[in-house]
C-alpha cells in the first residue's frame, strides 16, 4: 500500500517524464561507458569479445596443431605425443575442444576424447595435452584441433601512452584548448556588454539592432563560411597577418557564437530586478560600474550556461578549425586528429577508442562542473525577458 501510495502522490503523468529521462540517460552513458572500457582493453580481447565481457573475461574460437609424429614416444604397447597447445608468452584457460571446425566444443577440457580407430586426446584447462594412440603415428603434420579458449579481464594503459605519444594526439589536445578556451572568451566578454547596453541603455536603433541579432542566429554556418574567409584574408593582407592562424579561427568562432550569446544574455540581465540598477544610478554609479559590480556577479548562471554550449561547439568543431587553422599535423585539432586516425587506424579499435574517450574528457569536466547553472541560466531569460 506504501508503494501504491507514493505512485499516486507522484502522479503517472510525472512518473512517466522522469522514466523517460531516466532512459535517454541511460541511452547517453551506455555507448560512453563501452568506450571507456574499450579503450583499457587488450587488442586480443576487443577482437574476439564485447566490451560487457570485460569484467567476467571472454572465450573466443582458435585453432592449433599437435606435434608431428617423429615427437612421438613409446608407452608399452601405445605411442604418445605430449606437449602445450599455448605458444612461449601464450595465455588462457582451454575450456572445450574439438576436431571439427563445426564443433570446437565436442569434449570438455581435461576429459579423455575417444577420436576412434584407437586414438585418445586429452587436453588439460592449463593447455598440456596428451595425445595416445595404440598404433605408430605417421610422421607428417600434427593433427589439428580446434579449441574453445577463456581469458581472464585484462586492462592495460598502452592505449593511452601509445595515443598521446605516437599519434599525435597529445598535441592536437592543445591545439583544442588553445581554439576552445579564447573562442569561449572572446564572444561571453563582447556580448555581455552588449546585452547590457540592449538591456539597460536607452540609444536610437536599439530594437532594431536586437531584430538584426534574432535573424544572425539563423543564419547557417557553411553558407557565411567562404565569405568570412575570404574577407578574414583580405584583411589579413593589409596588416600582414597569416592566412592560416588562430586568430583566425578565434574570430569565425566568436562571429558564429556572438547571436545567441547576445540573445540569452539580454534575456537575463533585461530580467534583473529594476530596483537595483535604479538605485545604483541614484548613488552616482556609471553604466560601466553598474555593469561590472551588479550586472556581472548576478548573470553568472547565464555565462555558465552560454560557455557550455560555446565551448561544445568549439572543441566539437572540425570544418572551421580546418578552414582557419590549416590540416598540417601540427595544426590539426583532436577532432581533426581523430579523423585521421580512423583512416590509417581504421581496424585498432583500442585506439581508437582511446582517442575518442580523450576527446571527451575536457567536455564532460566543464559540463559537470557548470551544469548546476544551465537551466536556471536558460529559463531564468526566458520567463523575465523584458
Amino acid at each position: 500500500m506504501t508503494a501504491l501510495a507514493s505512485l499516486r502522490r507522484i502522479g503517472l503523468p510525472r512518473l512517466v517524464v522522469h522514466l523517460s529521462v531516466l532512459l535517454i540517460c541511460l541511452l547517453w552513458l551506455v555507448p560512453t561507458f563501452g568506450i571507456l572500457v574499450t579503450s583499457f582493453r587488450e587488442p586480443q580481447q576487443i577482437a574476439s569479445s564485447g566490451w560487457w565481457t570485460a569484467l567476467t573475461g571472454s572465450s573466443q574460437t582458435m585453432a592449433v596443431r599437435l606435434a608431428d609424429g617423429v615427437a612421438a614416444r613409446q608407452d608399452g604397447t601405445n605411442y604418445v605425443i605430449s606437449g602445450s597447445v599455448f605458444e612461449a608468452g601464450q595465455g588462457g584457460k582451454v575450456q572445450a575442444f574439438g576436431t571439427k571446425v563445426t564443433a570446437p566444443s565436442d569434449y570438455k577440457a581435461s576429459e579423455p576424447a575417444d577420436l576412434g580407430e584407437g586414438e585418445t586426446l586429452t587436453i588439460n584447462e592449463d593447455g598440456s595435452y596428451t595425445y595416445t594412440k595404440n598404433a605408430p603415428f605417421e610422421a607428417g603434420r600434427g593433427k589439428r584441433v580446434y579449441l574453445t579458449v577463456g581469458t581472464p579481464p585484462a586492462f592495460t594503459t598502452q592505449n593511452y601512452e601509445t595515443v598521446l605519444t605516437s599519434q599525435g594526439i597529445g598535441q592536437a589536445f592543445v591545439n583544442s584548448l588553445t581554439v576552445a578556451i579564447p573562442s569561449t572568451i572572446i564572444p561571453i566578454l563582447i556580448a555581455a556588454f552588449a546585452a547590457y547596453a540592449l538591456s539597460w541603455m536607452e540609444f536610437p536603433g536599439r530594437a532594431l539592432i536586437l531584430a538584426m541579432v534574432v535573424g544572425l542566429m539563423v543564419v547557417p554556418l557553411q553558407m557565411s563560411l567562404i565569405p568570412l574567409l575570404k574577407m578574414y584574408n583580405e584583411v589579413g593582407a593589409l596588416f600582414g597577418v597569416p592566412s592560416r592562424s588562430y586568430a583566425g579561427v578565434w574570430l569565425a568562432h566568436s562571429a558564429f557564437g556572438m547571436p545567441l550569446a547576445i540573445y540569452l544574455l539580454r534575456n537575463y540581465i533585461a530580467g534583473l530586478p529594476k530596483e537595483i540598477i535604479e538605485s545604483a544610478r541614484v548613488d552616482g554609479a556609471s553604466d560601466f560600474e553598474i555593469f561590472l559590480k551588479i550586472v556581472l556577479p548576478l548573470s553568472f548562471p547565464a555565462l555558465a550556461s552560454f560557455s557550455i554550449f560555446q565551448f561544445l561547439w568549439t572543441w566539437n568543431d572540425l570544418l572551421v578549425a580546418m578552414v582557419f587553422l590549416g590540416t598540417g599535423k601540427d595544426q590539426l585539432v583532436l577532432t581533426g586528429a581523430l579523423n585521421a586516425l580512423l583512416g590509417s587506424q581504421g581496424g585498432k579499435w583500442e585506439i581508437l577508442t582511446a582517442s575518442a574517450f580523450i576527446t571527451i574528457l575536457v567536455p564532460i569536466a566543464v559540463f559537470f562542473a557548470l551544469q548546476r547553472y544551465l537551466v536556471r541560466g536558460l529559463l531564468t531569460g526566458s520567463v523575465k525577458g523584458g
